[in-house]
C-alpha cells in the first residue's frame, strides 16, 4: 500500500470512529403539542415550549448535549421511544407499573391527579357516582381512560386525540363531562376563560401520579445520567423553579 493510500484509509477510519461521538452530542426527545403548560409550542416563536422542555434541556446540557424535540401524538411517544426514533420521553406522562413492563422512568420531577370538568351552564359539582350512565371523555391513551373504564359507571368512555377536544365536546354538550391532567385543564382555563367549561369544585382524583421522563427498557447509561441531572436540578432549587415559571 502507497503512502497515499495509506493516508486515505487512515482518515477514513478517523471519520468512521468520529460519526457516534458526534451522534451523541444530541438528545431526540419526545414530546406532545396538547400538553400545555408541560410541553406546547409558542405561538409566538413556534419553538417547543414549557416545564418538561426546559427540564429536557437542562438535563442535556449538564450532560453536554443539545436537545433535538421531535413533536410526537401522546399515544405515539412510546412506540417511537422502543423503536429507537426518540431517545428520552419528557412530556407529562406517569411513571405506572404498566408502562415500566416497556420502558424505564427517570426519578420522579412532579406529581398531579386528573380534574373532571362540565359545561359552565351546569352548575352542580358531580361525583363520579352521579355521572353513572352518562358518556364521559378522556384523553386516548391516557391512565384516566383506564381508570374510567375500570371503573364500569358509564354508558361510554370516549377517547380523544386532544384535551381541546374534550373541552369542545363538554362545552357542546357531546359528553356529559370531561377528564384530563388537572394542571394542563386549569392553564387552559385561566388562559382562555370564554371556553364554557368549568372545573367541577371538591372532585377527588381517581388516581394521583409521578410525572417521570423515560428511556428505553435497559439504557442504563442514559437513565443514569438523566437522574444525576435531576438530583443536581433538585438540589440547586431549579427543578421547581421550572415548574413555577408554568403556574404548576
Amino acid at each position: 500500500m502507497s503512502f497515499r493510500s495509506y493516508l486515505t484509509c487512515l482518515a477514513l477510519t478517523m471519520v468512521g470512529l468520529a460519526t457516534p461521538a458526534m451522534a451523541e452530542d444530541t438528545m431526540k426527545v419526545g414530546i406532545t403539542t396538547t400538553g400545555v403548560p408541560f410541553t406546547f409550542v409558542d405561538t409566538g416563536t413556534l419553538r417547543p415550549t414549557g416545564a418538561m422542555v426546559d427540564l429536557a434541556n437542562e438535563i442535556a446540557a449538564d450532560n453536554g448535549m443539545r436537545s433535538e424535540f421531535q413533536i410526537t401524538a401522546f399515544p405515539a411517544l412510546i412506540p417511537a421511544l422502543t423503536t429507537g426514533k426518540i431517545d428520552l420521553i419528557s412530556a407529562a406522562i406517569f411513571a405506572t407499573d404498566k408502562r415500566r413492563q416497556i420502558v424505564d422512568f427517570s426519578t420522579p420531577v412532579y406529581e398531579f391527579g386528573e380534574a373532571m370538568f362540565v359545561a359552565a351552564s351546569d352548575s352542580k359539582n358531580y361525583t363520579l357516582e352521579e355521572l353513572k350512565g352518562e358518556m364521559v371523555g378522556a384523553p386516548i391513551g391516557s391512565t384516566i381512560a383506564e381508570d374510567l373504564q375500570a371503573a364500569g359507571l358509564f354508558a361510554e368512555v370516549r377517547q380523544y386525540e386532544s384535551i381541546s377536544d374534550i373541552l369542545r365536546d363538554v362545552k357542546l354538550g357531546r359528553i356529559k363531562a370531561g377528564f384530563a391532567d388537572r394542571p394542563i385543564v386549569a392553564y387552559q382555563l385561566s388562559q382562555k376563560p370564554d371556553l364554557g367549561v368549568r372545573l367541577v369544585a371538591g372532585y377527588r382524583p381517581m388516581h394521583v401520579g409521578e410525572v417521570a421522563l423515560a428511556v428505553a427498557k435497559g439504557d442504563n447509561k442514559l437513565l443514569e445520567r438523566v437522574n444525576a441531572a435531576i438530583a443536581k436540578l433538585k438540589q440547586s432549587g431549579e427543578l421547581s423553579k421550572i415548574f413555577s415559571r408554568y403556574g404548576l
